[in-house]
């Protein structure tokens, strides 16, 4: 089945962005959001001259304006004429040592990657149900499977949770009109890697979003991307003890 009008939050950058450029090569419809609206309309614009017979809705929002995220979903669905899909993919990557003072940073970091994925899911949810269906794509990340020591805790631990939204709702609409996806990308190239300085195993942009997008595509219940060197590595950080798995993250 074809998607044809999409939806991507945190579409600004990084692998909305990225998405944004893959499926607009397809010919898709887009509505796009996120905070910074001077980058959504500099990339509509670029989407439109490299793909004029699409349509491409842009709307600020932040998605932990809890009030504002279905608003928004119901302003860029009325503008494209309806959504097929929805790409829950805005999220952060800050962190801090549990218990070393900068608890801001990990509750940030909780409260946009699972918190608000969850208002946003309950919103597309709705929003599939009273149009008869739809697919929703959450991203979550390789490192939702295992705790990371360090700054990356309060990140594993909201993928995780986002992770487990996914199998739970999969489990839900085993069957009928509503379909699930959890992506869980490896490193890829994007502004939040580019702040964690990882350079292990590291993808560019261009090769992440192809391998992220043609799983979306398929609609697989969840799919680990890049496969490789991913999908053995993800095995095998779920066995190994908790001391060597930072070696991979």
């Amino acid at each position: 089945m074809t998607r044809q009008k999409i939806l991507i939050t945190g579409a600004s950058s990084g692998l909305g962005a990225g998405m944004a450029r893959a499926f607009a090569a397809r010919g898709r419809d887009l509505a796009l959001c996120a905070r910074r609206t001077e980058r959504l309309d500099e990339l509509k614009a670029e989407l439109l001259e490299r793909h004029p017979g699409i349509t491409v809705a842009v709307a600020a929002l932040d998605v932990n304006d809890h009030e504002q995220v279905p608003k928004v979903f119901g302003a860029l669905r009325d503008e494209l004429g309806g959504i097929d899909r929805v790409i829950v993919n805005a999220g952060i990557g800050k962190g801090y040592p549990l218990g070393g003072g900068k608890l801001w940073a990990n509750k940030a970091t909780i409260e946009t990657n699972l918190v608000a994925a969850l208002v946003q899911i309950e919103t597309a949810i709705e929003m599939f149900t009273a149009a008869g269906g739809g697919h929703l794509v959450l991203i979550s990340s390789v490192l939702g499977n295992v705790g990371v020591p360090g700054h990356k805790a309060a990140y594993c631990a909201s993928k995780a949770g986002l992770s487990s939204l996914g199998q739970s709702l999969r489990a839900e609409y085993s069957s009928g009109p509503i379909k699930v996806t959890v992506i869980e990308p490896g490193y890829i190239e994007s502004e939040m890697t580019a702040k964690s300085n990882t350079t292990l195993l590291m993808v560019d942009n261009e090769t992440g979003v192809r391998a992220m997008v043609d799983a979306i595509e398929k609609e697989k219940a969840r799919a680990v991307v890049p496969g490789w060197p991913w999908r053995p590595l993800v095995e095998l950080m779920k066995v190994l003890p908790t001391r060597f798995v930072h070696r991979f993250a």
